[in-house]
């Protein structure tokens, strides 16, 4: 589990393609992303400091495990993430490419202060951001989102994007065709990560809070439920 606060900035150096486990030169699109696995490479720095094979971190709000260190590289905290394909379909982290800065967030400790909000790392799908306002110190955001997940998304709740817990701030309409909602971003946020550099038009990874996704499920058994009862 994670909370959505950026713990530092790392810095892309390269992907490397795994091999395939099987042909999938007769399957679709969706089935060759399936089959698809990258090696992602990372200098993490300091925040790799004491961490172990087998260990999570966030990437851009992406949970990946780490399968390799590299404690002899000329820079301190080069590690090696696997990838799986269903993640690349999901999330942005197929659109990367060397020297690309992403945010990172070691998972939480027992114990700790839940600082931002619960988020499991597990991207929900992708949004754009439509337009950027500079105000006094400060950065009002505006992002599309997915309509499948927009019901999630409520004024004042919260929702990570590339892994940073931040707060809703305005929502579209629920009718609305493509729906949208706003955060705003204050001066240690746009210094900690990346959002503050993103510019219209450019993809975000999205999560939305796993409560009303709970809420949600919960509700259509209770009404499955009912159903079954007045039959």
């Amino acid at each position: 589990m994670f909370t959505g606060i950026i713990a530092g900035r790392g810095t892309v150096r390269g992907i490397e393609q795994r091999p395939a486990a099987q042909d999938t030169a007769t399957r679709d699109t969706a089935a060759r992303a399936d089959n698809t696995m990258v090696l992602l490479h990372l200098d993490a720095g300091e925040l790799a400091a004491d961490i172990t094979l087998g260990a999570s971190i966030a990437v851009d709000g992406v949970c990946l495990t780490v399968v390799d260190l590299d404690h002899d590289a000329p820079v301190p905290g080069r590690i090696a993430l696997d990838v799986m394909g269903e993640t690349l379909a999901r999330s942005t982290l197929g659109e990367l490419s060397s020297g690309d800065r992403v945010n990172l967030e070691r998972c939480t400790p027992v114990g700790a202060r839940l600082d931002g909000h619960i988020v499991q790392g597990h991207v929900d799908g992708v949004g754009r951001m439509l337009s950027s306002q500079e105000l006094d110190g400060w950065q009002r955001l505006r992002f599309s989102i997915p309509a499948r997940l927009a019901r999630y998304v409520a004024e004042k709740g919260s929702i990570a994007i590339d892994g940073v817990s931040l707060t809703v701030t305005q929502v579209s309409a629920v009718d609305d065709p493509q729906p949208w909602f706003e955060v705003a971003l204050i001066p240690a946020t746009l210094e900690a990560t990346g959002l503050g550099a993103k510019a219209p038009g450019q993809s975000v990874n999205l999560e939305t809070d796993v409560l009303a996704k709970y809420a949600e499920r919960l509700l259509g058994f209770s009404q499955a439920e009912n159903a079954e009862e007045r039959a």
